[in-house]
């Protein structure tokens, strides 16, 4: 694409970009007023904003909180500020907080079209036609910003710090592209630069995971920008030092931070060779939802045992890397880091949860391949006839259209708690998962459901959970006394207790015994309780 952006043409080439991109976000924002609908997700929506006090109020003590402090184990301030603002506007009305996030998902459809644009138009062979640039520019946009993959990240109120970051992000790669055009070569990069240094910092400040942004510039620097070469690649390496510099002080940050808080699993618990093995199948899985988005779910636990398929899939990892790192294409290996790297700080080198992949983690590395989609779409219009062209176009808009479709359909899963641990169950029915919506079941007070999926969960409990089997007759337990089930919680107390003889379960067995009359009994458990009076939650260790 040839948007002229110096000389006569550069007032009417920026114009009708600028409209491209509005129109994008325009019809972004109008797929997702379905999600506004949606309520708080008892999923880290309660530990963001519930129990959360930085958000409460918005003055220098609590901003000074966010910027010193890791509240909810991360230090992202920010993503806290921009919760502060909501709160202040709407307080726990999960509508503004819905409006916030799309309002900036839909800046980002925009920005994706500015990049798009911009990075097409360094290309050496192009259509003289600007209409079609842009039209394939506003198709990367779409492509990105309507796919399902995006709806986690955007309906999943938790999830801000992803809308965020992607939007300091982009303002930072559009700035760098904007000083390093060849439009602009033998000038000083000059306040464009600074902007994209500026940027930079302030997209960590709301997610961490750019912390690889400096190593994918230099990858634009290979493609499209044609300036990364043996001779010159210790001079690009020395001018990101700004942004090397960021990248260091917030991984030494981030890791203080996990091991005070635990966050991360140890790689006693979870060798390298199974992080591979995950790390591998999570790879492929994003480049299939990418082309292929079936199956999605808000969460995708690490299977116990990890199958063979796993395996099968890292190696196919492995190699589709090293073919493309040997490969001659610059495109393709530009295209491929900035599609990879964004998964770095997500794969489970550095696992911190049950996930093996995540519908979120792929909010930045998805633009790389909306774009190169958009432009191998624009390079077979120059090889089409006139009605190849309109069927490339037709196309291109239908798969939009079908995306669209199945973003809407996604918006119900993130209605609420109980849709999204349904959905969860449906796509992978396990011991955890059903014990996950139990526990919803059993805060909204539906006591009988909650104790059916335990029960559910017991059933399913694989070789790794059967040590903490406690805990589900536990979780049973108590449901069924709420239900005023006493026998039978009284039962899966025992059940507990004879696996692990916790104060909590003595407590509550105490409390079941004492509704059914048995006064000695309860006094007995009440005084090997301790007299606690704490709910029954997941203990992980032995006493």
């Amino acid at each position: 694409m040839n948007l002229n952006l110096t000389g006569d043409g550069k007032h009417n080439d920026k114009k009708r970009l600028l409209l491209t991109a509005a129109a994008v976000s325009l019809l972004t924002v109008l797929v997702y007023i379905g999600s506004f609908a949606g309520d708080f997700i008892n999923y880290d929506d309660k530990a963001y904003l519930f129990e959360n006090p930085v958000i409460k109020q918005l003055d220098l003590s609590s901003i000074f909180s966010m910027f010193t402090s890791a509240p909810a184990g991360w230090w992202m301030p920010l993503t806290w500020l921009s919760f502060a603002i909501d709160y202040q506007l709407w307080g726990l009305n999960p509508f503004g907080f819905h409006l916030t996030n799309t309002i900036i998902h839909a800046a980002n459809a925009a920005l994706v079209v500015i990049v798009a644009a911009k990075t097409i138009g360094f290309r050496e062979s192009e259509a003289d036609d600007r209409l079609n640039q842009l039209i394939f520019a506003a198709v990367a946009g779409l492509l990105w910003s309507l796919h399902p993959l995006r709806v986690e990240s955007v309906a999943w109120i938790a999830e801000r710090k992803d809308v965020l970051n992607g939007f300091f992000a982009l303002l930072s790669v559009h700035f760098y592209l904007r000083c390093r055009s060849p439009q602009v070569q033998g000038a000083e990069p000059g306040r464009s630069s600074q902007l994209s240094i500026l940027f930079f910092y302030l997209s960590l400040g709301a997610k961490s995971v750019t912390v690889i942004l400096p190593i994918m510039l230099l990858a634009l620097d290979l493609y499209p920008l044609g300036r990364l070469t043996a001779d010159t690649f210790r001079q690009r390496v020395t001018e990101k030092i700004p942004y090397f510099a960021g990248s260091a002080l917030v991984v030494l940050l981030t890791f203080v931070i996990a091991a005070k808080s635990n966050f991360l699993v140890s790689y006693e618990m979870f060798p390298f060779s199974q992080r591979l093995a995950v790390s591998g199948n999570a790879i492929m899985e994003y480049l299939r939802l990418f082309l292929l988005p079936t199956g999605l779910s808000p969460l995708n636990v690490i299977p116990d045992p990890i199958p063979s398929s796993y395996t099968f899939k890292a190696i196919a990892a492995l190699v589709l890397i090293f073919a493309i790192a040997f490969s001659r294409s610059a495109w393709l290996q530009s295209s491929f880091v900035c599609f990879l790297l964004p998964f770095l700080p997500v794969l489970a080198f550095f696992q911190n949860g049950d996930q093996a992949f995540a519908d979120h983690f792929t909010y930045l590395p998805a633009v790389a391949p909306s774009i190169v989609v958009a432009a191998v779409m624009l390079t077979l219009r120059q090889r089409l006839a006139k009605g190849g062209r309109a069927l490339l176009l037709l196309a291109a808009f239908s798969l939009i259209a079908v995306y669209s479709l199945l973003s809407v359909r996604m918006f119900t899963v993130w209605r609420s708690t109980e849709a999204l641990w349904s959905r969860v169950i449906a796509v992978q029915p396990i011991a955890i998962n059903y014990k996950e919506r139990g526990r919803n079941y059993h805060l909204e007070g539906r006591y009988e459901e909650a104790a059916a999926d335990f029960s559910t969960a017991i059933l399913l409990l694989s070789e790794t959970l059967k040590p903490y089997s406690y805990n589900f007759f536990a979780f049973r337990a108590e449901s069924l006394r709420c239900a005023g089930l006493y026998a039978d919680a009284v039962r899966d107390f025992d059940a507990a207790i004879a696996l692990l003889p916790h104060p909590v379960y003595f407590h509550h067995r105490g409390l079941t015994l004492k509704a059914m009359g048995r006064l000695a009994e309860a006094e007995s458990d009440f005084s090997k309780g301790g007299r606690v009076t704490t709910p029954v939650v997941w203990f992980d260790r032995e006493l």
